[in-house]
């Protein structure tokens, strides 16, 4: 992606950062020591939020909400910055991205997603109260027992990392992750939940993925590596582990597949937490011009409509409020599901396609499944 040219504000025009209650004059050390991202309220209900960049010229890349944002040059100072606006109730993800390519997370923002994104939430985006905020010099935990994978069936090798909550319990399959491991600090919350009581025991099982296309699509062959490989090593690994019980937490294509495996393999998957599940899917999707603009439901809807879903699945599903796109697809699933006589339950998360947004869900979710 190519950086935006150079753009100076019109010499004699006033700060554009009065209105952030910003201190200094922009370029100065006393600036870019109050320097934060900041909100002010906009239009329709919703905010404008300031982003400041010092250097080189770069762009704003979102997580999904938006298309990027080109950021203008303050004068002739090392000052760049963009006004953007937003809805109301938004918790995003983005990055600078520079015109070689790299990307960068911003450092005037204390919350981070991983090496390279940061994290900016509206002023009425609800809390999350159990997820830390994860600065640059901070290291996320990782549980100490590993399980070494070898799969006949997937082929290759991963890592798969386990962690008892409050003294371990029924597991919880969580896929993607790699991303609940090293981008946000699952280990750290679903503990603190537990702490204060918003979360049973429950033993994690964080699941990496090398090609999620493939192996999230509906074919047979994660589900059944995870029943007759997986598990048994889980079993076998040290940590208590009540197999008796699983919930699968997926997003995105993984709550497609957490739903793809309910419906096929309901002796082994009866629990479920689904976030903004891609209920497009269909085989031919992925040569589609648009995916998205394939039947309703996709797959996963012409499945229930042929066999319904099981009576017994308890099943949350979440998505993003700004993802108007995916809303036909996962209420036609949540529709039809609810209609076979499972236990569902559906809400709305203040995000678009992000996992910044899905992640208190994550928790709450997990919790009702378990319960």
């Amino acid at each position: 992606m190519r950086a935006p040219e150079q753009v100076r504000a019109e010499d004699g025009a006033e700060s554009p950062f009065a209105a952030f209650d910003l201190p200094g004059t922009p370029g100065t050390d006393e600036f870019w020591a109050a320097a934060a991202p900041a909100s002010v309220p906009g239009g329709d209900g919703g905010w404008v939020t300031l982003f400041l960049w010092r250097g080189t010229p770069t762009v704003i890349d979102f997580e999904s909400w938006s298309d990027p944002v080109a950021l203008l040059r303050w004068r002739d100072t090392d000052c760049w910055y963009a006004e953007v606006p937003m809805p109301a109730r938004l918790r995003v993800t983005y990055r600078f991205l520079a015109d070689d390519g790299s990307s960068y997370a911003d450092p005037l923002n204390p919350v981070r997603a991983g090496a390279d994104r940061s994290i900016a939430a509206t002023p009425d985006a609800p809390p999350q109260p159990y997820w830390p905020a994860v600065g640059a010099d901070d290291v996320l935990p990782l549980p100490r027992t590993r399980i070494r994978w070898a799969s006949e069936r997937l082929g290759g090798r991963r890592t798969v990392r386990v962690h008892p909550v409050g003294g371990g319990g029924p597991v919880v399959l969580l896929l993607d992750g790699d991303d609940w491991l090293y981008l946000h600090p699952a280990v750290t919350a679903f503990d603190a939940a537990f702490d204060a009581g918003d979360m049973p025991p429950a033993t994690l099982v964080f699941l990496p993925t090398k090609d999620r296309q493939a192996e999230f699509g509906c074919r047979p062959a994660l589900w059944e590596a995870v029943r007759d490989e997986l598990l048994p090593l889980v079993a076998e690994c040290g940590v208590p582990a009540d197999l008796s019980r699983l919930v699968v937490a997926g997003q995105s294509l993984g709550g497609l597949s957490a739903m793809y495996a309910a419906t096929e393999f309901p002796e082994l998957v009866s629990r479920v937490a689904c976030q903004s599940g891609s209920f497009w899917w269909t085989p031919e999707a992925a040569d589609l011009p648009d995916p998205l603009a394939g039947p309703v439901g996709g797959a996963i809807a012409a499945r229930l409509r042929e066999r319904p879903a099981p009576s017994a699945l308890r099943i949350a599903f979440d998505l993003g409020e700004h993802e108007t796109r995916m809303r036909p697809h996962c209420e036609l699933v949540e529709t039809l599901t609810e209609q076979a006589g499972s236990t569902v339950r559906i809400s709305r998360s203040a995000s678009g396609h992000d996992r910044a947004g899905w992640r208190q869900a994550l928790l709450r979710d997990v919790a009702w499944a378990l319960a």
